[in-house]
């Protein structure tokens, strides 16, 4: 049987900031037959149910050589973290109808080839927790706060915590769990709704919209009179700046986003930098690919908190794949609220 297969290719590599029309929304047809995936591959054929925006994939839009992940192939569907069903299977791990997370292509349908099942896990179904949540709470960005955080800034009960796009998929998360380890939370977003869910939804000890302060450093001094412990940073650039005028001695910061980096060839300039010797900071860049013989703890924790109630989770779903490109573009101007998801219909 033969069935439409709509994708998202990349066009081209881009110099800075995705457009949509770095994109094409092309449809093509498969074969969906019992033979396919081929005997003897150990692939398997999946229907894609969600996928995820993250900022991270606009490097991989870029041709950057020196990258810890290759860069998209222009002309070929874009990869990213999705939640997909199993439709046919040759390999013995799994079966039609399995429930699965992992890397796969902004399409309806994905051959998945065996260096890409290894970084497959199979979901089990559970009323509780919606699938798209294993692109969010329970997937990578889940997994990034849970390792930066705990593993990185290694705090301390009382410790006061300073998180930007605190309202995104990773700051949302930080800081939920920084409250709960006892710390106080300040949060910063770019909108007052995204400062209330911070606040009320989310329970940050308070919250402020960078695009009213017109001296971040001012801002930050009078949030954290006593200076910040720990900073989870997703932004670097001016923020990250401020943020070092006003850590205390021994602060951590965990770098782990640069969002306010508009292209590679335009680099940012720090005037605090000294800060890091004088309080003997300590700044570390983390990949949660580095931690992964600790997702499984994290799974656990984390799905117990939910469960509890003592944690809460925003998404903003985008119906359809002809929408995807506006979805993964709107990530970098904050037009999202919560975790960005698409729903493949």
């Amino acid at each position: 049987m033969a069935v439409e297969n709509k994708q998202v290719l990349l066009k081209g590599y881009i110099e800075a900031m995705p457009k949509e029309t770095d994109m094409e929304v092309k449809v093509s047809e498969i074969m969906i037959t019992n033979h396919n995936p081929p005997k003897g591959s150990s692939s398997i054929l999946v229907k894609n149910l969600y996928l995820s925006c993250d900022p991270y994939m606009k490097a991989r839009m870029q041709y950057y050589r020196r990258s810890y992940i290759p860069s998209f192939v222009p002309g070929q569907p874009i990869e990213g973290f999705g939640v997909s069903q199993v439709v046919n299977s040759d390999h013995p791990d799994f079966k039609a109808g399995d429930y699965v997370a992992g890397m796969t292509g902004w399409e309806e349908y994905t051959l998945i080839s065996p260096n890409h099942i290894q970084q497959l896990r199979k979901i089990d179904l559970d009323n509780d927790i919606p699938l798209s949540y294993h692109l969010g709470l329970l997937g990578m960005p889940g997994f990034t706060a849970y390792v930066g955080f705990f593993e990185v800034c290694s705090p301390k009960k009382g410790e006061n915590v300073f998180v930007s796009t605190a309202s995104g998929a990773v700051g949302q998360l930080v800081g939920q769990l920084a409250k709960l380890h006892g710390c106080y939370v300040v949060g910063t977003a770019g909108s007052n709704d995204k400062v209330d869910l911070l606040k009320n939804k989310f329970g940050f000890d308070d919250a402020f919209n960078y695009k009213d302060e017109p001296n971040l450093v001012a801002a930050l001094k009078r949030y954290f009179p006593q200076g910040i412990d720990i900073y989870f940073d997703n932004v670097g650039g001016e923020m990250l700046d401020a943020a070092l005028r006003n850590m205390r001695n021994f602060g951590r910061i965990a770098a782990c986003g640069i969002l306010s980096l508009k292209n590679l060839s335009d680099p940012q300039s720090f005037y605090h930098l000294n800060n890091v010797i004088v309080k003997r900071l300590k700044i570390q860049g983390f990949i949660q690919s580095d931690y992964l013989h600790l997702f499984p703890t994290f799974l656990e924790h984390v799905t117990t908190l939910y469960k509890d109630g003592k944690l809460v989770y925003v998404e903003d779903i985008k119906e359809g794949l002809e929408n995807a490109p506006s979805a993964l573009v709107g990530i970098f101007s904050g037009k999202n609220i919560g975790k960005q998801v698409i729903r493949v219909v």
